[in-house]
């Protein structure tokens, strides 16, 4: 299955990919979005290759095993993006990796290619995010802790509703003899320190006051800003084109943006861990 993988035919979709993913790391490195065009040609690039391929080998089903593999990562990027688990440069270089990441003509080896880079994806993205947090709450150490006894105040009732929860628990895996069950009651209690951990650097690190000129498309305003009685409301989705352009020529005061913990470096991890696992032969 290593040499299917590794196929001639495969190693440009392969060096595409990396490519196009070490590119999309810069951007979002350097200015906190990537570009549609980027995405875009990624998709371009990897079904007309896989066109030609098709046509040369007088095989279609590499070229059908892309458009099925783009197909499935558009409906799983905008499952993503509407649940809010990615902005919309992110979902689309999930779209973008799915004509690429069909790399073999059986299915359910691509099915567990899929799956092991989503997995992947989620371990590395959580653990660089908790890196990149510690960072942030190192670099911002004042502002920090003040935020953070600021949250706790706010939601110290779901700390204490979980303790007793954590107690009811224990007990309960004490009187059935499943002392391991205790495990689950500690993960359970850690749930609100995160989640006060993760809104203090929302909070104290994450907002940024900025100049119009600064925004661009895609940004979060963190509040709704007043441009000429017109109200442009801070939402998910982001700054659109026009907002930013009645932003830029109307606003002349600093605003809120909220900035998002730049995720594509995990997009680099899992396909860089996922071609070195089926390169020594795990799966």
């Amino acid at each position: 299955m290593v040499s299917e993988i590794f196929s001639p035919e495969n190693w440009f979709l392969i060096i595409l990919g990396l490519v196009w993913i070490v590119g999309a790391v810069l951007q979002d490195l350097k200015r906190r979005e990537v570009d549609n065009l980027w995405n875009f040609s990624l998709i371009g690039f990897a079904l007309a290759y896989r066109f030609a391929v098709s046509v040369f080998m007088n095989d279609y089903r590499f070229v059908l095993n892309g458009l099925i593999g783009f197909a499935i990562f558009f409906a799983l990027g905008n499952l993503f993006y509407y649940s809010r688990l990615f902005a919309g440069g992110d979902a689309k270089l999930v779209m973008a990796l799915g004509a690429v990441l069909p790399l073999s003509y059986f299915w359910i080896m691509n099915l567990k290619i899929f799956g092991l880079f989503v997995l992947l994806f989620f371990i590395g993205g959580s653990l660089y995010s908790l890196i990149y947090a510690l960072f942030l709450m190192i670099g911002n150490w004042k502002d920090f802790k003040k935020e953070f006894l600021k949250q706790w105040k706010r939601y110290r009732k779901m700390f204490w509703f979980a303790l007793i929860f954590v107690i009811l628990w224990v007990v309960f895996a004490f009187l059935i003899s499943k002392t391991y069950f205790v495990l689950i009651g500690l993960i359970v209690l850690l749930f609100p320190i995160l989640f006060v951990f993760a809104k203090s650097i929302e909070e104290s690190c994450m907002v940024k006051k900025v100049n119009p000129s600064k925004v661009t498309e895609g940004d979060w305003l963190y509040e709704d800003v007043m441009v000429g009685g017109k109200k442009i409301k801070s939402s998910w989705e982001g700054v659109s084109k026009k907002e930013l352009e009645l932003i830029q020529k109307k606003v002349k005061k600093k605003i809120f943006v909220k900035y998002g913990i730049p995720f594509t470096p995990s997009f680099l991890f899992a396909f860089i861990v996922l071609l070195w696992l089926a390169w020594i032969g795990w799966f």
